[in-house]
């Protein structure tokens, strides 16, 4: 584990990603991985985990030659996230870093 502050914990990464899909609709990888600031070979397990469980959704379809891929937040996404997320940070915060 990092001690500059850097690690997050997969718990704050799904909510990172729940909270980015509400506020955009929808996302394409790259886009949601890059205002995650997530790097997609590391963290593309939790995509594919969170797809799985049917907390998001993915979509692929193709541009020209360009495979696209879309996500979304489902509806048991959000009640997932303001259900368990929501209160598991209230009572463990992020550490934030020291300035």
């Amino acid at each position: 584990m990092s001690t500059t502050g850097e690690y997050r914990d997969r718990v704050y990464i799904r909510k990172d990603i729940i909270l980015k899909l509400v506020q955009y609709g929808a996302l394409n990888q790259t886009a949601l991985i890059s205002y995650c600031g997530l790097n997609l070979q590391k963290h593309k397990p939790i995509l594919d985990e969170m797809e799985a469980k049917g907390i998001i959704t993915k979509t692929e379809s193709f541009v020209g030659r360009k495979k696209v891929t879309l996500y979304r937040v489902t509806e048991s996404g959000i009640a997932f996230c303001r259900r368990i997320l929501e209160p598991y940070e209230a009572m463990f915060p992020r550490i934030k870093k020291r300035e």
